[in-house]
């Protein structure tokens, strides 16, 4: 009987244990809010880094410049207008 005792003490303990190592404490709460903290800068860095691709202050376009003679060598494209829409919203048909 006294075995039987001393077992479910010592369960009941290990289990107790595990409970407060399970529950947040205090220094555990601050961590993870530095740890969101620092993901949020992260993303802050990097959508800084996209804001100057879209702004494109920071790039040399000069090589993609086009020569006005080279355009004048294009042939033109003339438009199809071979579409009828007399009949696209007909009733009667």
């Amino acid at each position: 009987m006294n075995k039987l005792f001393a077992v479910s003490i010592f369960v009941f303990f290990a289990f107790a244990s595990l409970e407060a190592k399970s529950t947040p404490t205090q220094n555990s709460a601050e961590a993870l809010k530095a740890k969101h903290v620092k993901e949020q800068m992260e993303r802050e860095k990097k959508f800084a880094k996209e804001q100057k691709f879209y702004q494109g202050d920071e790039y040399d376009f000069s090589a993609e410049k086009v020569d006005p003679k080279d355009v004048d060598s294009v042939p033109e494209i003339e438009p199809e207008n071979d579409f009828d829409m007399t009949d696209v919203y007909r009733d009667d048909i």
